[in-house]
């Protein structure tokens, strides 16, 4: 069998390419964990705007229906007051 001779060069050079290599993976394995952490981060911000959305539509909901409430007591009180008016003349 033929195994591979390496020269010093050689072997200088495939150490500093595995080290390269290992300290590459490592960064990509850091920046991923921190990526992760970044998108759980923006997960929670997100739905606690959904939350904040969902309560303003309510809320919106709810003023709604109180100005068509309030309008019809204002139409009646006004038919009252026109009529009071009518009745004194």
């Amino acid at each position: 069998m033929n195994y591979l001779q390496l020269t010093s060069t050689d072997s200088n050079l495939l150490i500093i390419l595995i080290i390269l290599l290992s300290l590459f993976f490592l960064l990509g394995v850091v920046a991923m964990f921190f990526v992760v952490r970044l998108l759980a981060s923006i997960n929670r911000v997100v739905t606690k705007a959904e939350s904040v959305v969902d309560s303003v539509e309510a809320a919106a909901d709810v003023i709604k229906d109180v100005g068509g409430h309030l309008s019809l007591i204002k139409l009646v009180k006004n038919v009252l007051d026109l009529v009071q008016r009518k009745s004194k003349e």
